[in-house]
Order: structure tokens, then C-alpha cells, then sequence
């Protein structure tokens, strides 16, 4: 039965991560003759004195945009496993950024920020006249709320159906106890959602190494190398400067920071993380 699954994961992950593996250990331009070249595009990658700094990046990408989705995708996914009469509408209207193409996010992001006919010029705010990807922690910022913009409902989604396999019963029994929403939504919601959270960074995590096609069109990793995350390094690099070798070394690295991070979460949920959250209360 699990035949079909093991034969399409390694068809479309095992043998071309196998053979990206071998093409960092090559020299090649994308168009002529694949030549062996030892660690010769490791050695070039790893001294790259611009690698340590799209580490960082990328690093600060993940850990900012987590810690602004986390927060507002377990209100959001709360508010929205209520009874209201209106829920069904509003989670239609939270989820639509998730249908729209990075890309396209991303253009109009773009045109809506430009200080001489965006929408600050329009409505003639000052606020929003500034030169937001030209400055790089605006740019910064910039690429970190549209990401949460586009994300967040996505993980709101998964927050709502951790909170519904909740049992009510917990929360009639703390309103017995006089206890309030907030006391509620600390001592029951938050430590019941332990393992959907989990699951939710590590998807929010692994997610954010991938981050190219929206980056590149809202600011091509500028001004300078403010935005230039690992994923848009590797892309320059292999299809810029037709340096596949050095390209598949960037995409080894991102492999490995991704595999280190999601078994990192993995542990932070402890060694029962793949029980239900509701057993054991």
C-alpha cells in the first residue's frame, strides 16, 4: 500500500537531492560538459565572505516571521473555532491571500509602497511616502509583513481545528471554577495547542528557507544585500553567473539547515510529539 508514496517521494525527492549532491562536487554552466571539480565550488562557497551574511538573513527571516505569524495565527485560528454567525465568511476572507500568487502579492506590495505613485502619494500621507525598498531595514520589514500577510492564514487554518478537537468540557469546567477567557486561553488553549504549534513552526521554519519568488520580485535581494536570503543567493548564482557547482552547494546547505531545524523542533515537542495533544491530560 505504500508502495505508490515510496516510489513518488523517490522520484521526486531522493534522486534529484542525490543529484544536486553530485553536481556540487562539479563544474558545470548549465549548457556544456559536466566536469568533476572535487570541493573546488565547496571551498569557493564556504569562503564567500557573502555566505555568512545570507545565513544571517535567512536566519532573521525565520525567526522574526515566526515571531510575528505564531502569535497572530493562534488569535486569529481561535477567534475563528467560535460559533459566530459570521465565522464562515470571515475564515473565506482570511484565507484569500493564500490563493493569490507570490508573485503577484509581491507586484502589487510594490506598486501600493512607491513613494511617488503609490498609495501614500495618492492619499498624500507622509507616512507612507517613504522609500520603503530602498532602505534596508524598510526593505527588511517590508519582505517580513507581506510573507506574514500571505501566511498567516494558513496557519490560522491549522490553529482552528487544533482548537475544535478541544473538548468543551474543559472549559465548562473552568467556568465553574470562575475562570476567566484570558485565564481560559492560557491554562487550557496554549498548552493544548502544544503539538500544533510544533507542527505549525516547523512548517513556518522549513517554509521560510524557500522564500525566493516573492522576495525577488519585491526587492531582487536589495538594496545592496539586505534581502539577499539563501534561496535568492543560489538562484544568482546558478542562473545569474552560471555557477551550477557552487548553486548546488548553497542547495545542499539549505537541505541541511532545514533538516537541523525541523529536528530541532521535533525535540523541543518531546518524545511523545506523535501521540494526539489530547492524551495524557
Amino acid at each position: 500500500m505504500a508502495l505508490p508514496a515510496l516510489v513518488f517521494f523517490a522520484g521526486f525527492g531522493v534522486i534529484p537531492l542525490a543529484g544536486v549532491l553530485v553536481l556540487s562536487f562539479t563544474s558545470w554552466d548549465g549548457l556544456g560538459t559536466i566536469s568533476f571539480a572535487g570541493f573546488d565550488s565547496w571551498r569557493s562557497v564556504l569562503s564567500d565572505p557573502g555566505l555568512p551574511h545570507a545565513l544571517w538573513i535567512t536566519f532573521l527571516v525565520i525567526v522574526i516571521s515566526w515571531a510575528v505569524q505564531t502569535p497572530a495565527s493562534i488569535l486569529l485560528g481561535v477567534f475563528l473555532a467560535g460559533h459566530q454567525r459570521y465565522r464562515a465568511v470571515l475564515s473565506v476572507l482570511y484565507f484569500i491571500p493564500l490563493l493569490l500568487s507570490s508573485a503577484a502579492i509581491a507586484i502589487t506590495f510594490k506598486a501600493l509602497l512607491d513613494p511617488n505613485f503609490g498609495l501614500g502619494a495618492g492619499l498624500r500621507i507622509p507616512l507612507l511616502t517613504q522609500d520603503w525598498l530602498g532602505e534596508p531595514w524598510l526593505a527588511f520589514g517590508v519582505v517580513i509583513f507581506v510573507v506574514s500577510w500571505q501566511f498567516i492564514p494558513f496557519h490560522s487554518l491549522i490553529y482552528q481545528g487544533g482548537v475544535r478537537q478541544i473538548p468543551r468540557t474543559m472549559y465548562e469546567a473552568a467556568e465553574l471554577d470562575g475562570a476567566g477567557r484570558v485565564r481560559m486561553f492560557f491554562s487550557i488553549t496554549l498548552p493544548q495547542l502544544k503539538y500544533t504549534i510544533i507542527t505549525s513552526s516547523t512548517l513556518m521554519v522549513v517554509g521560510s528557507l524557500t522564500f525566493f519568488d516573492l522576495i525577488w520580485v519585491l526587492t531582487a535581494g536589495g538594496p545592496g544585500d539586505a534581502t539577499r536570503v539563501l534561496a535568492l543567493d543560489m538562484y544568482k548564482r546558478g542562473f545569474q553567473a552560471n555557477l551550477m557547482g557552487p548553486a548546488s552547494v548553497i542547495a545542499v546547505i539549505l537541505v541541511l539547515v532545514g533538516l537541523a531545524l525541523a529536528l530541532f523542533l521535533r525535540r523541543l515537542g518531546g518524545r511523545d510529539n506523535s501521540h494526539s495533544q489530547l492524551e495524557g491530560m
